[in-house]
């Protein structure tokens, strides 16, 4: 699994992670999810995105992890808009942990923007990262103008990444919002990568599966591979079953051509024009 420098602590983090929004929650799917993202970990997946919005996802990361050298995992968890604020924030960062079974989470983001001051969240981040609750903060879902605001607000920390949704039908991101995280030392993490798989007959299908032919790989792992290829660029797809999890962890092994990345461009263009930032 390839490592790549995470924000400005250039904390080394797999570019393949994995993510756990809509996990199964009950019975024999919940114990499906528990052994996957175990496997995943195995396999050198140990950047885990969990978020408090998700359901039971922390207790479920927190039963996958357990027993595990807690300095080989990367945990991201974040925190609703509605819940932001200094004292909020503050205390559903406790929560999780309490939820996660753990000391200090690596990463906590605001899960978008919300209605509340930017600076008050920011500033609960700081307080809780100088007292080791959590290594590094960012943001989630924010394009460049609420990146740039995020980034005034700060008094001693950084911006450690930003979150958004980036796969092959949303790369409008690849005109500003990347190129500015890359100056800035904010990690981009793309979630939702898969986006929608086109159909077997479409042309698209039938050229990215040509182009996993010539690499023994599968279309998702091209995709996973495309969507890493640039510096500072992470993706956490989900994977609540062993043979997803071994097919994600496989795409960060993939080295992509400069022909198959300009057959994909030519798929899938960057928009010649800026357009609103997606969100799932």
């Amino acid at each position: 699994m390839r490592l790549r420098s995470f924000g400005e602590q250039n904390i080394p983090v797999p570019v393949i992670g994995q993510g756990t929004w809509q996990m199964p929650e009950s019975g024999k799917g919940r114990r499906e999810a528990v052994d996957a993202i175990k496997a995943g970990i195995d396999l050198g997946m140990t950047h885990i995105d969990t978020a408090e919005m998700y359901g039971r996802a922390e207790e479920i990361v927190g039963e996958a992890i357990k027993g595990v050298d807690r300095s080989r995992l990367f945990i991201v968890s974040k925190v609703l808009p509605s819940n932001a604020g200094y004292t909020k924030t503050i205390s559903c960062c406790e929560r999780s942990l309490s939820r996660l079974g753990l000391d200090y989470l690596d990463c906590y983001l605001l899960h978008w923007r919300g209605g509340l001051p930017l600076s008050e969240t920011l500033a609960a981040m700081e307080k809780l990262q100088a007292d080791g609750k959590i290594r590094s903060f960012g943001v989630s879902n924010f394009d460049v103008e609420d990146l740039e605001e995020a980034m005034s607000c700060l008094s001693s920390g950084k911006l450690a990444c930003n979150q958004v949704l980036y796969n092959l039908e949303n790369r409008g991101i690849e005109r500003r919002l990347i190129p500015m995280c890359q100056k800035n030392s904010i990690a981009l993490v793309g979630y939702t990568p898969y986006g929608t798989v086109p159909g077997a007959s479409s042309q698209a299908y039938k050229r990215l599966a040509a182009i996993a032919r010539r690499h023994d790989a599968t279309m998702r792992q091209v995709i996973l591979a495309f969507l890493t290829r640039l510096d500072g660029t992470f993706t956490i797809p989900k994977a609540a079953r062993l043979a997803h999890v071994v097919e994600n962890a496989n795409a960060g092994k993939l080295d992509l051509s400069e022909d198959d990345i300009q057959e994909i461009d030519e798929l899938y263009p960057v928009p010649r024009r800026d357009v609103p930032l997606g969100m799932i």
